[in-house]
């Protein structure tokens, strides 16, 4: 269950700002996607926004620390000042989550997970970003001395992560995207809340003819083990088809990873499988 949070003046000045920049189009959105992941979201004509209108649950953003900044950008963050972490994401999530008593998704207790690309050195891009989480901490899931608490929006860390510095905290707002092809080692528990990795370096297969018994096998293993360890699974870089999505959500992969975001709504409607669509 998320917890609702009491209004605090900027809340409320968050959600004053809710109510004029977010769209009819998100407010009319009556699905959630569990299965969908936003990837390169901050891509989009409209970051965050976009997704959400197609009910997508969880989202990417690449993040560079620059000028003191954490500045969202795919390459080059030189010229993208204004497209902060905060202004495309945490604050609007933040007025959604208070607006919708402590949900993103009006009606929906899912915790939407915003995963974060660090671009530049882990540890003072985290020294940073924990500086700017802890004004959100009201709508963020987290642990604290070995519990975990379930909020409106999870924050994952993934790229240059700083896992030893995650590992040692005992109150923390972050979690870590774990390699999938690591899960079998011994994990900390409750820091890492998803194992990705590359779809080339488990499956060469693309959708053509019938998947081989042996890659099959393969990513079944990797994803029981996953779910063992309360991870959710997912495969960057995978080919953006229907053939290839349907196989690995077959398998158990947890997230499909895409930059078609109605092609794989309407996929995942039509599918209708068990926590596909909410």
């Amino acid at each position: 269950m998320l917890i609702p949070q009491t209004n605090t003046p900027l809340q409320k000045a968050l959600i004053v700002c809710l109510l004029f920049v977010l769209p009819l189009a998100v407010k009319a959105q009556s699905i959630t996607l569990a299965n969908a992941f936003a990837h390169n979201d901050y891509r989009h004509k409209r970051p965050l926004l976009d997704a959400e209108t197609n009910g997508y649950t969880h989202i990417e953003a690449d993040v560079f620390l620059h000028g003191g900044k954490l500045v969202v950008a795919h390459i080059n963050p030189y010229f993208k000042g204004k497209r902060t972490l905060e202004n495309l994401y945490l604050a609007p999530l933040s007025a959604q989550a208070i607006k919708n008593n402590g949900r993103v998704y009006a009606g929906n207790d899912q915790s939407v997970t915003l995963m974060i690309d660090i671009k530049t050195d882990a540890k003072k891009t985290y020294a940073e970003l924990k500086t700017l989480l802890e004004k959100y901490r009201p709508i963020l899931s987290s642990y604290d001395t070995g519990k975990v608490i379930m909020r409106a929006v999870t924050i994952v860390l993934s790229g240059n992560k700083p896992y030893d510095i995650v590992r040692k905290e005992k109150n923390r707002l972050a979690f870590i995207d774990e390699d999938l092809r690591k899960v079998e080692r011994d994990t900390i528990a409750n820091v890492s809340r998803m194992a990705s990795c590359k779809y080339s370096k488990l499956l060469k297969w693309k959708g053509n003819g019938n998947i081989s018994e042996r890659e099959k096998q393969r990513l079944c293993d990797y994803v029981s083990i996953a779910h063992k360890n309360g991870e959710q699974v997912r495969l960057w870089a995978s080919p953006d088809n229907k053939v290839v999505w349907k196989e690995i959500l077959s398998c158990g992969v947890d997230l499909i990873n895409t930059d078609k975001l109605v092609a794989l709504k309407d996929f995942l409607v039509a599918q209708s499988s068990p926590g596909a669509v909410n």
